[in-house]
Formats: structure tokens, sequence, C-alpha cells
């Protein structure tokens, strides 16, 4: 069952203008000496004033202005029990485990019906999910290297799936033809919108986190014309024990499985405070996607999927002082949940009760 809890608030203080952002980094969808298990496990608890730093965050603008906004946390109750994990055994180096178990999506039916159609394709070559009528999450380091924000992201675009019938080759009054992917019959074609504006938790910025940047590995894009699909709600990251099998469920757009929707359901290894470490078969390509869950909704019968966490990707990660390398997720905790929802709504009202 989705278990509701009481979200803390996130507010904004101040808001100041940044100087327009470079855009010169390059885009790496594979992120190297991320702090992993082990490390994870000696990080001490951050203090109020260290998540309100965390927590802050910058907006860029599409005409490239930039703002830093100051938040502050109300309600939070720290755990003290810090980034606990529990104990797996390590696994060797590998990006498909064993049988590649990715599904293709061909079917007209189901990459156009819920909850595939979701899922969307972001011009720095990630995935997203669609999380409002207008807003897209995904990952922050498909916009962002931790210095500067990636040449892709000043003219960023969200590609939203649509299926083209033989002999469509219509137009739209005033589109180009390349804002589409023509693809042939059965393959997802894109209509693309551009971006408004785009939120990154200061968190992920290095400087700021030192360390725990991949906690903070999550953004926000608002679109310029809102869409009218259904899209999938947040939901508070369970632990494994309350999941049903452990198992985890995403879909995105693998580079090497070209102008294909790939879905794929796992297993989670591993889990600390922040981040799900998990068996899922995924190539670069598929970062950014939305991971989601199925569960009953309170007092109802009815089952309900929501998005857990955000598929960070491929990552080496520090165990007992070697390079390792697993298949990560950031998790959507009750303070990550208050901001994305602060973001789309821009209040908390809307944000009380996870």
């Amino acid at each position: 069952t989705w278990h509701l809890k009481k979200i803390p608030q996130i507010v904004s203080e101040r808001t100041f203008s940044l100087d327009s952002p470079k855009f010169e980094a390059k885009t790496k969808l594979e992120l190297n000496s991320v702090c992993g298990i082990e490390c994870q496990r000696k990080l001490p608890v951050p203090s109020l004033s260290e998540l309100k730093d965390f927590l802050s965050y910058e907006t860029v603008f599409e005409n490239g202005t930039r703002t830093l906004t100051e938040v502050n946390v109300l309600g939070l109750a720290l755990d003290p029990a810090g980034n606990t994990t529990t104990q797996r055994s390590s696994r060797k180096k590998r990006q498909i485990y064993g049988t590649d178990s990715r599904f293709s999506i061909y079917d007209k039916r189901f990459m156009t019906n819920f909850p595939f159609n979701t899922a969307v394709k972001i011009s720095t070559g990630c995935s997203g999910i669609l999380v409002s009528p207008k807003h897209v999450l995904t990952a922050a380091h498909c916009l962002h290297n931790g210095k500067d924000y990636v040449k892709g992201s000043k003219r960023l675009r969200v590609g939203l799936m649509k299926t083209k019938s033989r002999g469509d080759g219509r137009k739209r009054k005033g589109a180009k033809r390349s804002r589409r992917e023509e693809t042939s019959d059965g393959k997802p074609s894109f209509q693309w919108t551009r971006v408004k504006s785009t939120h990154i938790p200061k968190g992920w910025f290095k400087g700021v986190s030192g360390d725990i940047a991949l906690d903070y590995d999550y953004a926000v894009l608002e679109l310029k014309r809102p869409h009218k699909r259904k899209y999938m709600e947040l939901g508070i990251s369970p632990t494994i024990k309350m999941m049903p099998g452990s198992m985890i469920h995403f879909s995105g757009f693998d580079n090497d499985r070209s102008g294909q929707l790939v879905y794929r359901f796992c297993s989670i290894s591993d889990e600390s405070n922040d981040l799900f470490y998990q068996y899922c078969d995924a190539e670069p390509g598929s970062t950014g996607s939305g991971v989601y869950l199925r569960l009953k909704e309170p007092n109802k019968k009815k089952w309900k999927r929501k998005i857990i966490a955000v598929y960070s990707g491929h990552q080496w990660v520090d165990v007992n002082g070697e390079q390792q390398d697993y298949n990560v997720a950031v998790r959507i905790t009750p303070l990550k949940y208050a901001q994305i929802c602060f973001w789309i709504h821009g209040n908390d009202e809307n944000c009380a009760r996870g």
C-alpha cells in the first residue's frame, strides 16, 4: 500500500539573479568516482543548515538568464540513523547482467498508452518522465556536469512520443520538419517541445555538496506549452522491504536500441537513505527515466503507479577502497518530494501529504 506521510515544507526565502551560464560542459552519461555504499555509510547526517543549502536551487530560463533561490525547510525531523544500508555482496563490472532482460515496446497500443507514454526523450541524449501537464523529471547530470551547464541545454527540448502512420507526411502549419524525428512505421517519432525553465538543486553542484552530489542528481523541466497526456504522479520512495518482490520498473530510450522505447523491471540489491543500487539492464540514453512502483491506494482496492526514483545511470562507486560499478537510482525522499512538488505547483499547499 502507498503510505501517506507528512511532508516537510520547502519555502523560498530569497531569489537572486546570477550571470548567464556558459553552456560549455560536455554531456557525460556515465559518472566516475561517486561516493558509493561504503562511503555513504560513513557520511554524517546533514544538518538543517546544510540541507537548506543543498535544496536551494538554480533556475535557468529559455532566454539564458539564471537565478538562485534560497529556501527554508519547515517541519523536518532529522533521522539520527544516518545513511544506513543493508549489507549485500559486491558484484563485478557489467551493464547488461547476464541475459539482456530489456523489452523493446513496438506495439502502438502500448507505446501510446499509460504508463509507457509518460516516457520522454531529452535533447541532450537522456530520458525523462512527465510529472504534470507542463513538467518533466530527469537527471541533473543530463543538463549540468556539476560545474557548468552542458552545451545542448541552451536550447533544450523535450520529445513526446507519437506514432506516425504511413502516408502521414503532413506538416503542421509553421512547423519545421527538423522538429520531428521521422521514423518508419511502428517506431516512435517525437513531437519536440521547447523548455521554458529548468530547476536543479544546489546539492548537485561540486563545491557545495562534496561527496554526496549523486543524492541530488535530479532536475525538473517546465515545458513552454502544456501537453494533454496522462502523466505519472510522484510517490515517496518506500524501503526495499515494502516493495512487492523488491521490484522496480522504468522505460527509456537506450542508445543501443535507436528509435525504440525500452522497458525493464528488476529487483533492488541495496539501498541507502538517498539511493537505490540495482541490477536493471540499462544502457546510456535511459538515464533520467522515472523509476516507478505499482501499489494499492490506501483504503481502496485500486492499484496506482507512482514515480519513486530517478534512474541516474551506470556509475562507478567506491566500495571497500575499490572502484565497482552499479546501476543507481536517486530515491524520492520526503524532502525531495517536497522540493519537486514545490517546483511543479509554485507553492507548498498542494504538497502537504505524499
